[in-house]
C-alpha cells in the first residue's frame, strides 16, 4: 500500500531534521520503503510517498522520530493509474 506522509516541521525549521537524516539516516524499519518526497517552499511541510504492507512499520518509524519536534499525518493513497482502472468501466455511463 502507498501512503502520503505529511511531515510538519516545528517553526518551519527543517534544518534539525535534515541534520538528523544526514547523521543517522531515515531510521526506517525493513519493509518500509521511501519512494520520493516534496517540500513546500516555506519549509513548513514535507510530503513523503512511502510504501509498506504493514502499518505497524509506519508506527515504528514515527516512534524513531519522537522528540524531534516533527509531527506526522499518514494518508493512504492510490496511484492515478490504479484509480483510472477503477473508474474506466463507469466512463461510458450517462
Amino acid at each position: 500500500m502507498l501512503f502520503m506522509v505529511i511531515e510538519r516541521f516545528r517553526d518551519n525549521d527543517m534544518v534539525p531534521i535534515y541534520r538528523e537524516v544526514r547523521d543517522r539516516g531515515r531510521l526506517m524499519p525493513e519493509g518500509l520503503t521511501y519512494l520520493n518526497s516534496w517540500v513546500e517552499p516555506d519549509f513548513s511541510r514535507c510530503f513523503q510517498l512511502m510504501e509498506c504492507d504493514d502499518l505497524r512499520l509506519l508506527q515504528r518509524w514515527i516512534l524513531e522520530w519522537r522528540g524531534s519536534g516533527t509531527t506526522f499525518e499518514i494518508v493512504p493513497v492510490v496511484t492515478s493509474e490504479d484509480t483510472r482502472d477503477v473508474v474506466a468501466p463507469y466512463l461510458d455511463e450517462p
